[in-house]
Order: C-alpha cells, then structure tokens, then sequence
C-alpha cells in the first residue's frame, strides 16, 4: 500500500527536492572552520569565555560571556560549528554590554538575529544548516562536536553578504567541544548472535538497570542518546535494527525475534539488573517499541516519544502473527506555500475499516508507558496515537500511561540543545517532508522531555526515585 502512495506521489512530481526556500543562510557570513578567519583585533581588551572551561557534554547548558567592553557597547556574537559530513551549522545575536562593559548570556537578553530575548543557549539550539534540509546527527560518539564562538562589534546589519567595511571588527574568540561520552562511561560493540548495536555502562561494578535504545527511520547505527544516557546511570544499548552491517537493507518486514534477542541479550549482561529492561523509541523506533512491549517478555518500562501505535511502512510479525501496516491516502497530502509536503493526514485512521488490523494490541501489555509528545509533529498523528493507546489500556484494565504533550514541538525531539530539523528528507516518502516545531518552544521540550525520561526510568527500572513537574 505505501509502496503504491510512493509511486503516485513520484508520479504527480510530488517526492522530488524542492529548493524554492532553501537558499543562502541569511545572516552574518561564516565563522572559520576550516576557512579564511578574520584576525583579532589587537586594540581590543575584550575576553570571550565559555563554562565548563574547553569541553563539556552535549547535555550540559554552558554560560557565554565576556569582559572588558566599553559601556553599553554594541556587539554581536557568532557561533558555528560542522557536522562529520562537513555541513555547517550557525546562529549568531545581537547583544548590548552593560554599564561595565560586561556581557552575560544568563542576563542580558539578545536584541535580535538568530533568536531574540533571554537565552542563555540560543547560540547552539537556533542553529541552521547551510546545506537545505539537514539534520544534525552524531555518529561517532567518540569524538565530539567543536563549536566556533565569535565575538564582534556592533550590530550586524542582516543582509546576507554585507560589504567588509560594515563587519564589525573580531574582539574576542572562543573554541569550545561538546562531548557524547561521559566520563568513565565504556562503549563496546554488540555483535551477538543477529544482535547489531553498541552498548554503553556507566562507570562502577553495577549491576545497572537496562534500557535498549530505537530510532528512526534511516537505519543505521546512532549512539548518541545511548552514550549521553549512560552516563546517568543506566546501561544502554544503541540498537540497530535495518540498513548496519548484515541487518535487513528495507522495511518491508519487522520480526520481533530479533528485537527479543537483543531484550534477552541485555537481561543477561553481568552488569544489568532485572527482572525487566527499559525501552526508548523515537518515531519508528517509537512504534517498534510499543510493538516489543506488546508481544514480548521482560519489558518493564517504555518510552515513546511520538510514535505511531499502527504498524507503518511494513509488517510487524512476531511467532504465527502479522500487524499489517496502515494504509494511507495520496490525495490528502499538501504541499506547504515553501513546497515541502506535509504528510501528517496521509495515513489512514488504525480505528476504521481493515486499517483496524493494523492498531499494534498494546492491551496484551503489563509494561509502564510514558508517551512523549511533540502537538506540531506533522510527520504522524503523535498524540492522536498516544491517546488511542492509553484508551485501548484502559478499557483492558490495564494501568493508565502518562502522556506529556509539548505544544509547538515537532517530531524529531532529541538530546538537549540539538537544534531542530523542522524539514528533511524521508527515506520512505523519498523527498523532504515538513516535521514541524517552533525552535525555541522545541528546545525547551528537548530539555524537558531529556528529565522525564531519566526519571520515569529511575522510577520503573530501579535505582534513584524522582518526580520532574513539567516544564515548558
């Protein structure tokens, strides 16, 4: 069924690049990294300083600021830094020092440009790619981001190439890497039987409580948030599922056997605790996990972070049984005023007709769920899907799940002060599809949605017991 939605979309043009609002970063012109970098200037007696001094996690907020400017001099500050594929990413603001000369992004509100009002971390989440439609990922965890931070005076005008005699002249300049390994936390690679992944456990004998790590849809191998989360506690394994190593290169099928290795796999590590795992899916993993809580043994907690309860874009078989993916409809897809399309009314409804097939039994589970919602996701229908689980639960008697929807947030909710893919490729639909979110409103989700989970798996899985009143 997708297959045929794919092809009538090529066929009507749809699932082709479409560039039209994708043109030059607008804003200041780039940092360095790797290119002509403008000197500091030698009258200047400012200082630009980053806390934690030199590195920190990527989790971690940091404090900018700097000294020795002239009273309620003008400036603008600069940051960027380049994905491992090479890709730019950058957000500059517009600041004034106060009465001493000093400048402190804790207290002094920016006055324009990539962001605007009191953000101490607007310089890294108000990031942009140059390139159209990428997305920020980290692969090798064991190497961190460098990001480039530039202190300059006065006001930049925001054209996109202004002349060189209207740069403000560099006054200060800071390096600062931002690392996905914790300290003492040890990554090993996980190639057990079919298993594929990368296991991560913090520091110490344990035993830990143990969660198993899903993303999306792409495939591959990504760590990140495994490695990040080790580092609190937990033993984590980054799980890949399709397209790594000999795994399945497509989607067409999902066998939860393989997804029960790994369960098992973890459950019998030395250095994990029982008597049940953790699960964490974003987006396809999302809805993989939901399916892995629902037919398999040994899952005590699960957390979904805008995921589908319908299987979609394959079959999801465990033993004798087969989820059929849900169907969609072509015509229902738009195309925004920027010529991206919007899929989020495509697929059809799990609650009607045959599509009721495909409505994954979350009622057979006795597993603690935590559904994490973005309200502006356009990929799917995130929190019509949360709240149909949590009635299908309820009406089995089973334990109502908590639901935390973040208004203005899109789908692709991550590690804190990631910034947002608000559009990108899909490797199903084959074109860029709009994910949607705001960016602030989505950085603060992130940073949220980043302490719930840590406490709802402390709570389920063992360990320290914590509340985290929502805040957004």
């Amino acid at each position: 069924m997708v297959a045929r939605w794919l092809a009538g979309l090529r066929a009507r043009g749809l699932c082709q690049w479409s560039l039209r609002s994708c043109g030059p970063f607008s804003g200041p012109p780039p940092l360095g990294l790797g290119g002509q970098r403008p000197r500091v200037s030698a009258r200047t007696t400012a200082t630009l300083s980053v806390q934690p001094a030199g590195r920190s996690l990527c989790d971690e907020p940091l404090r900018i600021a700097a000294r020795g400017l002239a009273p309620e001099q003008p400036v603008t500050l600069r940051a960027a830094l380049r994905d491992e594929k090479g890709a730019r990413f950058r957000a500059h603001a517009r600041y004034r020092a106060d009465a001493a000369g000093r400048l402190d992004l804790e207290r002094a509100p920016a006055l324009g440009g990539s962001f605007a009002g009191l953000e101490p971390m607007g310089l890294l989440w108000a990031m942009r790619p140059d390139r159209p439609f990428w997305r920020l990922l980290k692969r090798d965890v064991r190497t961190p981001l460098v990001v480039e931070l530039e202190l300059l005076a006065g006001h930049e005008p925001e054209r996109e190439r202004e002349p060189e005699a209207e740069r403000g002249a560099l006054l200060a300049r800071a390096v600062h890497e931002r690392h996905f390994l914790p300290p003492g936390v040890r990554r090993a690679a996980v190639r057990a039987g079919r298993v594929r992944g990368a296991l991560f456990l913090p520091p110490g004998p344990g035993p830990f409580p143990g969660i198993v790590d899903l993303f999306g849809v792409g495939g591959g191998l990504l760590e990140y948030r495994a490695s990040l989360l080790a580092g609190k506690g937990f033993a984590v394994m980054a799980l890949a599922y399709y397209n790594y190593d000999d795994l399945p290169k497509d989607t067409t099928v999902f066998h939860l056997e393989y997804f029960e290795e790994a369960v098992n796999y973890l459950l019998n590590h030395p250095q994990v605790k029982g008597p049940g795992v953790g699960l964490l899916g974003l987006s396809k993993g999302g809805e993989l996990a939901l399916a892995m809580a629902s037919f398999l043994k040994g899952i005590s907690a699960a957390v979904i972070i805008n995921g589908s309860v319908a299987a979609v874009g394959g079959n999801i078989c465990y033993k004798d049984e087969s989820v059929p993916p849900v169907t969609s409809t072509r015509n229902r897809v738009k195309m925004t005023e920027d010529g991206i399309m919007d899929v989020v009314d495509a697929l059809n409804s799990p609650l009607e007709g045959p599509d009721q097939k495909s409505f994954i039994p979350v009622e057979r589970s006795d597993t603690a769920f935590l559904f994490l919602v973005g309200e502006d996701d356009h990929n799917w229908k995130s929190e019509f899907y949360a709240n149909e689980a949590s009635k299908r639960l309820e009406a089995h008697g089973k334990k109502k799940p908590q639901i935390i929807c973040y208004p203005e947030t899109g789908h692709y909710i991550e590690v804190p002060y990631i910034p947002l893919c608000k559009a990108g490729l899909h490797s199903l639909v084959g074109a860029p599809i709009l994910f949607g979110g705001e960016p602030r409103a989505h950085a603060m989700a992130q940073v949220d949605v980043w302490k719930q989970i840590q406490a709802f798996f402390h709570k389920h899985l063992g360990g320290k017991e914590e509340t985290i009143p929502v805040k957004l």
